[in-house]
């Protein structure tokens, strides 16, 4: 059954690409390439199977490099080989359009983000009273200054009032992808993380935070100025936005447009 489904979601996907117009310029790939990625650490968990799926329908492979949004912008702006970037803000995207590094007209929010409150120890009841008692010793984040969800955390905790209560206990690490591993590992008991990295099988106990707490974790894509003349890159953003796609954002916890 899994097998047939990922199949007939290959055929779909491939369908897709034949039927989406190109992005301005955008021509149908020759020959197979590789397309360098760089991905916010909360879409690496989705863009594993979407990279699966894309090189089954096109041909092109694609070669991942996964961090916090605002590192992975600074290493565009440092001249990085990417062809497109996946955020997870609006920001960064828009701010290189604008320092030329990223092409005019391309940028689109493929997915919404959620940002939830895990531990990795089942049978908790998790919610703003946990965060208000404070029976912790450690509470992860993401770097708020290069990391949009840490920045989200932040702004829940302020909006909750406990901030200055539990800024002692904060461990920060560079992306949502080490906050993540941080609360995995034990060395933090709680953390804020990404839904999109726990999946429907995740141990442990989980508070999807509500978005009224926190600026909306809108995910944009742009194709760089390194991948203008890379069709495959092109053609990697179509899909992006492709029905396929979006059912396997779906899939883990994203709304997508």
């Amino acid at each position: 059954m899994v097998a047939n489904r990922a199949l007939a979601r290959v055929a779909v996907a491939a369908a897709c690409l034949a039927a989406v117009p190109a992005l301005p310029g955008g021509v149908a790939p020759a020959g197979a390439t590789t397309v360098q990625v760089a991905a916010a650490a909360s879409v690496e968990p989705a863009l594993r199977e979407l990279a699966t799926d894309f090189e089954r329908a096109s041909g092109h492979r694609l070669a991942v490099s996964s961090g916090s949004t605002g590192k992975l912008a600074a290493q565009v702006a440092q001249g990085a080989p990417f062809a497109v970037l996946l955020a997870a803000d609006a920001e960064h995207p828009e701010a290189l359009e604008k320092q030329g590094l990223a092409v005019a007209g391309t940028r689109v929010t493929f997915a919404r983000g959620r940002l939830v409150l895990w531990s990795a120890q089942p049978g908790l009841s998790l919610g703003p009273e946990t965060l208000r008692a404070g029976r912790f010793a450690h509470l992860a984040i993401a770097d708020p200054d290069v990391a949009p969800y840490g920045a989200a955390a932040v702004a829940a905790l302020r909006r909750l009032g406990v901030y200055e209560a539990v800024a002692p206990k904060l461990v920060r690490g560079e992306s949502v992808g080490q906050t993540f591993a941080f609360v995995k590992s034990g060395a933090a008991e709680l953390g804020f993380v990404a839904l999109s990295q726990l999946g429907a099988a995740a141990v442990g106990s989980r508070w999807p935070v509500p978005e009224e707490l926190h600026p909306p974790l809108l995910h944009q894509a742009v194709l760089l100025a390194k991948g203008k003349d890379d069709p495959a890159a092109r053609a990697f953003l179509a899909f992006l936005v492709s029905e396929p796609a979006r059912a396997v954002l779906r899939h883990f916890g994203y709304t997508v447009p």
